[in-house]
């Protein structure tokens, strides 16, 4: 395949890395008519430069053979788990370097969500949502059951250590005192917008018509239904303030609409 020779011509002398296997297994897919994909490295387990190179050549390949790129791309790093001391990694990447990794992601890939998790602290979360993270998850839990009850400290089964504690409530409420919306939107999968459909709305630049009135209809149910008083408040205002941004009269009119609405308690609005 396209990738078992670029991974030759990249590493010569060693095995066959996991990453081969994962880019044959994605194409089966793609041929068997899932159309939409996410791919992703966990960098610290070989050498960041040829992981990187690795993964930016797999987006493009999906491009070449496909016609449709990587809807999303994850850049976890290794961690300390119950069993696992992520310091024995010899390939371990500092922040520094993680923070250049999502620069040229973003560089090279335009159109890619970037997903980053709760792997990483405030601090570097914080970085790199200036270089071009557009996804970012808050209260998440990793362990079996994690999300229905608290495990015990002498029976633990975290996938991982979580470096980002706060609550859900803190990383909204931290990401608008920072100027980002939060969205909950998942209108895309929903309406079918996925392979070259999502990509040309993409790449034409017209999925701002959706985006942007589904953050702030997401955003708000969320204020009505879970935030606390001081998040809402905040959430209220800027909920305001970017309905004024929006360029398309008709979008503009249509969400506006769709805000009273949540407001009397109806639920489930999409573009």
């Amino acid at each position: 395949t396209y990738h078992k020779e670029s991974y030759e011509m990249l590493h010569p002398t060693g095995p066959k890395h996991n990453y081969t296997y994962h880019t044959e297994a994605m194409d089966r897919a793609m041929e068997g008519g899932i159309d939409d994909v996410g791919i992703g490295v966990l960098f610290g387990l070989e050498r960041y430069r040829y992981e990187l190179t690795g993964l930016l050549m797999h987006a493009e390949h999906l491009e070449a053979a496909y016609g449709v790129g990587p809807h999303t791309i994850s850049v976890p790093r290794i961690r300390h788990a119950d069993d696992i001391d992520a310091e024995s990694f010899s390939n371990g990447i500092d922040d520094e370097t993680f923070a250049k990794i999502v620069a040229c992601i973003r560089i090279a890939v335009p159109y890619t969500g970037m997903i980053i998790s709760t792997r990483e602290s405030q601090a570097c979360r914080e970085k790199v949502l200036k270089l071009g993270v557009s996804q970012i998850s808050g209260g998440s839990r990793t362990s079996v059951g994690g999300y229905d009850k608290l495990e015990l400290e002498d029976h633990k089964s975290e996938q991982f250590d979580v470096s980002d504690k706060r609550s859900l409530d803190e990383i909204v409420h931290w990401l608008m005192e920072m100027g980002h919306v939060p969205s909950f939107c998942t209108a895309c999968y929903r309406e079918g917008r996925t392979g070259d459909r999502f990509m040309m709305l993409l790449k034409s630049g017209q999925i701002i018509n959706c985006c942007h009135p589904n953050a702030l209809i997401t955003l708000k149910e969320y204020l009505m239904d879970y935030a606390s008083e001081e998040t809402r408040a905040l959430g209220e205002k800027m909920i305001e303030k970017e309905l004024d941004k929006v360029t398309n009269p008709r979008v503009k009119e249509r969400a506006a609409q769709n805000l009273l609405d949540i407001n009397e308690g109806k639920r489930d609005f999409r573009f």
